[in-house]
Parts: C-alpha cells; sequence; structure tokens
C-alpha cells in the first residue's frame, strides 16, 4: 500500500479504508511514532539488557520537563520486553519489570508496591525484611534484568531520612539482583538520584529537551504526519514550523495535540491535508504557561 501512498507509513495507509469517523478516532488516540530521539533512548535500553551480569551494572536516567515523552518511552520499551512463558518449563520470565515511584516515598510502601506489581500476596503484619526477601526471591525467580522507575522525582516528596532509604533500596536491589535500573522524572529527579552519590555515578543522564527549530525537529513533524492517516500530503513551509514550534512552546505531547488536531479539521472539511493557512489560524487549547512554565 505504501507503493500507491507514498506519503503515509503502511498502518497509516491502512487506516484510509475506515470511514472519517474511524480515522477521527485513531488520530485522537494515543499511538507511537518512532522519531529520531526516541530511537536513541530506547537502543540505550535496550543496551541494558545484553551487558553481561555483574556487580556495579550501568543505569540510565532519562529526564524531561512533562509532556515530553518520557512515559511513552518508558511504554514502548516495556511493550517490546513483554513476560515470556516457556510451556515446557512452566518458567515465566519478566526481562523489564516497570513501576511507578510511590507519591511519597518510604520502604514499606517501596515494596509494598513492588510487590503488588509482582502479584504476589501481602501478609498484613508482614515486616520489611519479610517484604524485602518476597520482592528479591520473585524478582530472581521471573528473571528480571531491568527495573524501571517512572516518576521517581516523587523520591523528593519524602524526608531527607526517607529519601535516602529508598535510594539505599535501589542500590541493594541493583546490586544484590544485578539488574540495571531505569529512571524517569522531569529534571528535578537529579536531585533526587543525586541524594546517594554512590548510586548516581551508575546512571547514565539522557535528557529529552524541549524541541527546537533544527532539522531533528523538522523530523519528528514528518515522521507526525507521516503516520496521519490523511489522504493528501501535507507540506508544510518553514514559517509553518515555526509557528507550530511557537505555540507548543517545545512540548512533545503539545506538538502531537495540535498537528493531530490539525488533521482532524482536514478531515472534517474534506481538504485531506494540513495546510500553512491552517497552521497560521489554529488556536491552541492549552495554555502553555500555566501547564508547562
Amino acid at each position: 500500500m505504501t507503493d500507491t501512498i507514498p506519503h503515509l507509513t503502511a498502518n497509516a495507509a491502512a487506516l484510509l479504508a475506515e470511514p472519517k469517523a474511524g480515522r477521527v478516532r485513531a488520530m485522537r488516540s494515543r499511538r507511537w511514532v518512532l522519531y529520531p530521539r526516541a530511537k536513541q533512548a530506547l537502543d540505550r535500553l535496550d543496551a541494558l539488557l545484553e551487558h553481561p551480569r555483574g556487580t556495579r551494572m550501568p543505569s540510565i536516567a532519562i529526564y524531561g520537563d512533562s509532556g515530553m515523552g518520557k512515559t511513552m518511552i518508558m511504554k514502548r520499551f516495556r511493550d517490546q520486553h513483554p513476560p515470556r512463558f516457556d510451556p515446557s518449563t512452566g518458567a515465566l520470565t519478566t526481562p523489564v519489570l516497570a513501576m511507578e515511584m510511590v507519591s511519597r516515598p518510604g520502604e514499606r510502601r517501596f515494596y509494598g508496591e513492588l510487590l503488588t506489581l509482582l502479584g504476589a500476596p501481602q501478609r498484613p503484619r508482614a515486616d520489611i525484611t519479610q517484604m524485602e526477601q518476597a520482592a528479591l526471591r520473585i524478582m530472581e525467580a521471573i528473571g528480571v534484568q531491568v527495573l524501571v522507575i517512572d516518576e521517581v522525582h516523587n523520591i523528593l516528596a519524602g524526608t531527607f531520612r526517607e529519601q535516602r532509604i529508598v535510594l539505599n533500596t535501589l542500590r541493594f536491589l541493583s546490586n544484590r539482583l544485578q539488574i540495571s535500573l531505569v529512571c524517569f522524572g522531569v529534571n528535578d529527579a537529579r536531585e533526587a538520584i543525586g541524594g546517594d552519590v554512590q548510586l548516581a555515578r551508575r546512571f547514565e543522564q539522557f535528557t529529552l529537551g524541549r524541541w527546537a527549530a533544527n532539522e531533528e525537529f523538522e523530523t519528528l513533524v514528518a515522521s507526525i504526519l507521516r503516520n496521519t492517516p490523511l489522504h493528501r500530503p501535507s507540506v508544510l513551509t518553514a514559517k509553518s514550523l515555526r509557528r507550530i514550534l511557537q505555540i507548543t512552546d517545545g512540548i512533545t505531547a503539545n506538538i502531537f495535540h495540535m498537528i493531530n488536531n490539525l488533521a482532524i479539521e482536514a478531515v472534517e472539511d474534506g481538504s485531506e491535508r494540513i495546510t500553512d493557512s491552517a497552521v497560521e489560524t489554529w488556536a491552541p487549547d492549552f495554555d502553555v504557561e500555566a501547564v508547562y512554565a
């Protein structure tokens, strides 16, 4: 199909057979669009799975403002390495385990969240040592290689002592199980992880900075357009690209939101392409300064 519709990916081209309502629904849904910066992050995460097990395993911290696509990258990485069940042995292998840092950090709450994620029954009166041993036993049994933690900046919500305990717990899990850690968070997360110097030294830092007017941004817009099921190609001028950047303040989620809304308008008015004039007259329904300051 891409031979006859060269401006779209195969998946987007297949959606052209859908009625207008179906295409609009697809544009409004959250969908994965691969662009160079995201691929670079995923390649670094994949490399952790190939690293030989040993002491002081390498880890990665991915920072960025809210809306820069951190959670989408995390989910993509997790989904690309799902749990595997071997019917011949009855063993379940989970190479990537992803969790969200609890809103108020503490050793008990952390292990409670981890055990819930592992599907382990919890005794109401279990002490922290019992919870820790249960988590270690299960994670080792299912072959966890990478522990992914989203919203790691939540560590800062705790007292200094609570922060130290959680960071010590992460370092202990990495050492004991010989696993890599991947932490996602806003830029304040640097301060959270930096609270443990030994732990911070293990982390390679990867920053998802806001988009600027450069070739990388043009590639992002082109990737979104190739994944947007419109019958006609959208060819935007440099002026339109600058306006998109200005309106969205370089936030990935805002860029997707703007282009998706322009595409929906193009479907509904029958033009089937995003034009420079449509970009020029489009008004946002989000407040960049209020949400992303």
